[in-house]
């Protein structure tokens, strides 16, 4: 971890998921939404004894049935159950869509016997298509008979959000006494707010509605919303946060939200390696900013810009693309200032010709490190990309068939 880096230095296994929290069960089934015929509904459910919870949702105004659902079920603070299929995002579906968001929470909550207002649902896939309801109805009984705790149910769950995703995404953290745990998916469409991705989290500690929601805002404030792969923002984004209590342990508030920030980081990062065609991992670390924002901003732009993350691919350190990205900021600098380290090699010092280039040799790790000195204050950030490859390309333009 770079000394630039907010994340907490954690031991995080990716070894369990969202039942490594007493107090969870989970499955994962074939339903029928995908033409693979993998495992395509996932639940997860809170047995208790409490059932506090916290969300985060895409800022995008074009939002999914699924997302308008559980922005309501949210605001009372609590949730027993997530239900989450992949192979149909039912987004953009009109009055239609929400009734079959409302519908499959009603199906989800008389099987478990609890409420519809208990059950968060979660929809990844095609944009612009109803959900097959025939499938929803057949599916839900299915998923909450599997239902069962431990490692292999947390696996099948996490597998069955999957999309364009190559590998299931897990991690977990242990603390005195305590553990949270969580499963993402994610390939393409990364992009705060939040970046398509589904995040489902547990804890076991014992902590209010309040306490979850400041320590989720945090930990996505410097993990989800940091993993920026192709600068596009989904209609879908959920992360959420349930707590059963089931340990008896009450954590620090600090102490929690370094637990949560650690495996946030774990799945975020999962999510940019396993991003569509990537072949590099690149961090964008800008220091020496006036503030935090423009230090994310610099950090973000460069990120955003297809000629540099097109230079990554081909394996060229081209320094002239990452300065001429800052440059389209307004964080305040001194273009003869800026100095640019890639994979510690200082490249351009002071605006201008620093070290040679090719003592960056970028085929040699799939890890790229950018540092960027704007030597303009004290306030750093890391963007978290990835490279733009013909796969990407070719993935996204074959999406839809």
């Amino acid at each position: 971890m770079s000394s630039h880096n907010p994340i907490p230095d954690v031991p995080v296994s990716t070894d369990s998921g969202v039942c490594a929290a007493a107090g969870f069960s989970a499955a994962g089934v074939v339903a029928g939404f995908k033409k693979s015929g993998g495992r395509d509904l996932a639940l997860v459910v809170n047995t208790g004894p409490d059932d506090a919870a916290a969300a985060q949702f895409t800022s995008n105004r074009v939002a999914a049935a699924p997302v308008h659902w559980s922005r309501e079920v949210i605001r009372q603070g609590r949730a027993r159950a997530v239900v989450l299929n992949s192979g149909g995002a039912n987004a953009c579906t009109g009055p239609q869509g929400f009734q079959n968001t409302h519908e499959t929470a009603e199906l989800v909550g008389e099987q478990l016997g609890i409420g519809a207002g208990d059950v968060l649902v979660c929809s990844t896939g095609l944009i612009g298509e109803q959900l097959p309801m025939d499938v929803v109805r057949g599916g839900v009984p299915a998923v909450v008979a599997a239902l069962a705790p431990g490692q292999r149910a947390a696996a099948e769950a996490a597998e069955a959000i999957m999309t364009t995703d190559t590998v299931p995404k897990q991690a977990c953290v242990s603390d005195a006494g305590w553990s949270v745990g969580g499963m993402a998916k994610g390939a393409g469409m990364l992009a705060p707010g939040l970046a398509t991705m589904l995040v489902v989290l547990t804890t076991d500690a014992v902590l209010s509605a309040e306490e979850l929601s400041l320590a989720l805002k945090e930990a996505c404030r410097v993990t989800f919303n940091r993993a920026d792969s192709d600068g596009c923002m989904s209609t879908n984004d959920t992360v959420v946060l349930m707590s059963s209590g089931a340990s008896a342990q009450r954590p620090d508030q600090g102490e929690f939200t370094h637990a949560l920030t650690a495996v946030c980081h774990s799945l975020a990062q999962q999510l940019i390696t396993d991003a569509e065609g990537a072949s590099h991992d690149i961090a964008i670390t800008t220091v020496g900013a006036a503030t935090e924002t423009e230090a994310e901003d610099v950090s973000r732009t460069v990120a955003r810009s297809n000629l540099f993350k097109t230079a990554v691919f081909g394996n060229d350190p081209n320094w002239g693309r990452v300065l001429s990205a800052v440059g389209t900021t307004d964080a305040r600098f001194d273009p003869d200032r800026i100095d640019v380290t890639i994979n510690g090699v200082t490249v351009c010092r002071n605006g201008a010709i620093g070290d040679p280039r090719e003592g960056v040799d970028l085929a040699a790790s799939r890890a790229v490190d950018v540092l960027i000195d704007l030597k303009a204050g004290d306030a750093s950030a890391t963007v978290w990309t990835n490279d733009l490859t013909h796969n990407y390309v070719e993935e996204n333009s074959a999406y839809s068939s």
